[in-house]
């Protein structure tokens, strides 16, 4: 997902997406242990997803305090 599509989703849109990634990064560890799975890439690659939604939900809602 790129940036301009997370930040043009609300804040409860991007809370249940950080809920469901979390969820997504467990399972791939969980995988990557047992040695069913040996691509740490896509670790990575949701790992950083999952900053730019958190960086993006705290931009906006720095912006709902104001």
């Amino acid at each position: 997902m790129k940036l301009t599509d997370i930040r043009k989703m609300t804040t409860t849109e991007l809370v249940k997406a950080v809920i469901e990634l979390r969820t997504e990064i467990a399972e791939l560890r969980r995988r990557l242990h047992m040695g069913e799975t040996s691509n740490v890439r896509d670790i990575r690659g949701k790992r950083k997803q999952l900053a730019r939604m958190l960086t993006v939900m705290s931009e906006q809602l720095a912006k709902e305090k104001i």
